[in-house]
């Protein structure tokens, strides 16, 4: 294959994990913004916090990602904890709509390069910060399994308040998938 030919391939591949991120962000759009004050911040052991504290997890990797990417090296445990994303369901949604459009225009995002991404939990012989190789397209796909993770306890934290959750809110792409194999045979 060719340079052209495989620059064109990651392109279209890179393409598919922003647009399936944009998705999963949009669900979280809208269940931020149908949700209550009280539902989004009520506290739940089972959930060992509340769906705010997950949102605002999730929110602040994409903003460890997004601020990674434009020099080229990501940590995801430099996030900020911003208590208005946990407090707040319109705080989130708006940082929501903000990545939805660094989606929509960050030209970095199709770009081939490699990422250094820290490493979480480095054993001390190594040292203090240690990082390792990823690229664009595989640090959308940590994001990928990093929020579905997360809203997939959302989504049973919020079956035990009582609150109905659509059937594919935290839900695995590949399990979204099978199913619909499943009905089809």
């Amino acid at each position: 294959m060719d340079l052209a030919a495989r620059e064109e391939d990651m392109a279209e591949r890179n393409h598919h994990l922003v647009e399936a991120n944009k998705t999963l962000l949009e669900q979280g759009l809208e269940l931020c913004r149908r949700l209550s004050a009280s539902a989004y911040t009520a506290r739940m052991a089972e959930l060992g916090g509340s769906i705010g504290g997950h949102m605002r997890h999730v929110l602040e990797f994409y903003e460890c990602f997004f601020r990674g990417l434009q020099g080229g090296c990501v940590d995801y445990d430099s996030r900020r904890r911003d208590e208005a994303l946990e407090a707040n369901p319109e705080a989130a949604t708006q940082s929501m709509l903000g990545f939805l459009k660094k989606l929509d225009e960050e030209p970095l995002l199709y770009e081939y390069g490699i990422l250094r991404v820290r490493m979480e939990d480095a054993p001390s012989q190594l040292g203090g910060d240690v990082f390792l190789a990823s690229s664009v397209a595989r640090e959308l796909q940590v994001l990928l399994s990093h929020t579905t993770h997360h809203y997939a306890l959302i989504a049973v934290a919020l079956r035990l308040q009582g609150i109905a959750v659509p059937p594919q809110f935290g839900v695995a792409s590949s399990t979204l998938r099978f199913w619909e194999r499943k009905a089809v045979a």
